[in-house]
């Protein structure tokens, strides 16, 4: 059947006249009016903000893309057998570690600062700090690694493909593998999981200096450290930045015992006072301002994948703005003397062990801010013992239905060995080994120090260790297989120092050097380095 048009007398309903139904001049239906044209202002006005938008997004999506074009990555972590690839994005929860690496390479924009020979390669890191941001938002921390600290070194695959480690070596040597092996190495001593990383050069720090308009720093005593850094400051209160900022930040003899631990000191000095004139002007919280910094930032630094993205970067200016003050603190992780070279350090145990842990458990280093009152309570309000701890009062029970082990433990094999760098460690483990009924358990002596408490076992002794690692509320990823282990073994870490139950967190006496809410210090001056 074909199809046809039906026409049952179109009405023209556009309202022009002489175009209504029939031909007459009437605009089609009482509902409908002629159209007026709307106000020439209200036209222009509109117009403007249209464009206005466009431009507006238009120039923002162009800005975001300047700047994620001004970064170079690399990968996160280039340890052999680790996870190459890069965390996701930042996120806005969860606790968030950030490696920030300062090279010595004098490649490209910084070869004024040494030879042609000096300007290949990766260099050495000059500068690394941690930045640990609580899960909460309510504290940080900002860990200097010094870059004379002998640590093992991790094989590292270089991006030519070479493999690069060492049993010992100096922990700022990593960055000649690249950033990556830098991250790997301090994720094997610290026993933490680095989700990114940032790696700035001489150049970064003069502009941003000198994009903040300065940073104010504060010396007891007249300074000439000529020809050394070339810095020369008067005593008493500066504002220091472009090539003076980073003298400061270089100058290896200037401050204290004329130490790398001296100078790290006055990096933290320096860090502080930025950190103070960055939140008083209110920098992380407007954007433009925000913009002209990472503008100038980024185009020298090298970032992880995951943090090459502008939600990332201002996700963490965003973290850092809600963060008090006095709840950034600055640490030098714990070092001494490394043996059979007095130029150089090593961790410090068992401090450097209880630091690492603290680290991993997200606890603050800073006292917490004391609380508003809410009151006298009454009476009735006070807890009872049991409601105070959870727990109930009196002796534990044991209960008597328990399921029987499916093994005799007094025939168990069970050594406790001693990693804690702690005298007598492991004597009441193994009393407390004895009460629980493995009665075959015996010390197996002292070992080199180690970070994590470790439970290993042999072929079918799962359950075992499973139970060993219970009784002392030690965590399912203590638990490691090792066929080489004759029964199980408790490896007893520097982050467990004392007592039966492991997860009680130590922080070390004085670990925190400074916080950032610090004004009115002034830094001690070498006094080799008076100005003459």
């Amino acid at each position: 059947m074909g199809s046809r048009r039906v026409d049952h007398g179109m009405e023209n309903i556009s309202g022009v006249p002489g175009s209504g139904p029939l031909g007459t001049s009437e605009p089609a239906g009482r509902h409908f009016k002629t159209a007026k044209k709307a106000p020439l202002w209200l036209r222009i006005a509109a117009l403007t903000l249209t464009t206005a938008l466009v431009l507006g997004v238009g120039t923002a999506g162009l800005l975001f893309f300047k700047l994620q074009s001004n970064v170079s990555t690399a990968k996160l972590n280039v340890g052999v057998g680790k996870t190459g690839a890069s965390q996701g994005p930042a996120e806005q929860t969860g606790s968030l570690q950030i490696l920030i690496i300062g090279t010595d390479t004098r490649d490209g924009a910084n070869s004024e600062y040494g030879t042609a020979e000096d300007s290949t390669g990766e260099g050495n890191a000059d500068v690394m700090l941690l930045m640990d941001i609580s899960s909460d938002n309510s504290h940080v921390s900002v860990t200097s690694f010094p870059r004379d600290l002998m640590v093992p070194i991790p094989d590292c695959e270089t991006p030519s493909g070479i493999v690069y480690g060492a049993p010992a070596g100096q922990l700022n040597a990593t960055l000649q593998a690249g950033p990556g092996c830098t991250v790997a190495a301090i994720n094997d001593i610290t026993g933490l999981t680095i989700d990114h990383f940032m790696l700035a050069d001489f150049t970064a720090v003069k502009e941003l200096s000198t994009a903040l308009g300065g940073v104010e720093v504060c010396i007891d005593h007249d300074l000439n450290d000529n020809p050394g850094s070339g810095l020369i400051l008067p005593a008493g209160t500066s504002w220091i930045s472009g090539e003076q900022a980073l003298q400061f930040l270089r100058t290896r003899h200037s401050f204290g015992d004329a130490s790398d631990l001296a100078r790290i000191q006055a990096q933290q000095y320096f860090l502080g006072s930025m950190i103070r004139k960055i939140k008083s002007e209110g920098t992380l919280t407007n954007l433009p301002k925000l913009y002209t910094l990472a503008d100038v930032v980024t185009k020298n630094l090298t970032i992880d994948e995951g943090l090459a993205n502008i939600p990332s970067m201002v996700g963490i200016a965003t973290r850092l703005a809600k963060i008090d003050l006095g709840q950034v603190a600055f640490v030098t992780v714990p070092n001494t003397q490394y043996v059979g070279n007095d130029s150089k350090v090593q961790l410090l145990e068992p401090d450097a062990g209880q630091f690492f842990a603290a680290l991993r458990n997200g606890t603050s280093l800073t006292p917490e801010p004391a609380p508003a009152p809410t009151g006298t309570p009454t009476p009735g309000d006070t807890p009872s013992p049991e409601e105070s701890t959870g727990e109930a009062a009196g002796p534990e029970t044991t209960d008597p239905e328990a399921a029987p082990s499916a093994y005799d433990k007094g025939i168990q094999p069970i050594s406790v060995a001693n990693a804690s760098t702690l005298a007598g460690r492991t004597t009441e483990l193994i009393q407390a080994l004895a009460a629980d009924g493995f009665a075959s358990t015996w010390p197996a002596g002292d070992l080199a120090a180690q970070t994590e408490t470790k439970v290993l076992y042999g072929t079918n002794m799962a359950d075992v260790a499973h139970d060993v690692a219970a009784l002392f509320k030690l965590p399912d990823t203590a638990l490691v297989e090792d066929p080489a282990i004759t029964g199980v073994q408790l490896v007893v870490g520097t982050d467990w120092v004392s007592g039966t139950d492991y997860g009680t967190v130590v922080v070390p006496d004085n670990i925190v050097q400074s916080t950032a809410d610090q004004t009115g210090q002034c830094l001690t001056v070498n006094p080799d380095m008076y100005l003459r």
